[in-house]
């Protein structure tokens, strides 16, 4: 179970590292254009920060976790529907 533990980990880390890496380039990218432009890459730098992608990384988090932990439930029991 902690080896499963540890490959979310990993996971999510390299998923807030994308969102962050994809945060920068976009924002470099507005800058070095203008008008309507730089208003629609402003918009998408919102949908992939905190109020878009990343806002959904705290549930994606607590529901691979409690799965994991039901999955760990169910094998100890054997798999047995009562």
């Amino acid at each position: 179970m902690f080896q499963n533990l540890q490959n979310l980990g990993i996971g999510i880390i390299g998923f807030a590292i994308i969102i962050g890496i994809g945060v920068v380039v976009l924002q470099e990218f507005g800058d070095a254009v203008g008008g309507t432009a730089n208003t629609t890459v402003a918009y998408l730098n919102d949908e992939l920060g905190s109020s878009g992608l990343a806002g959904w990384t705290p549930a994606i988090v607590a529901l691979s976790v409690g799965m994991l932990f039901l999955g760990a439930f169910i094998y100890k029991s054997g798999g047995r529907s009562y």
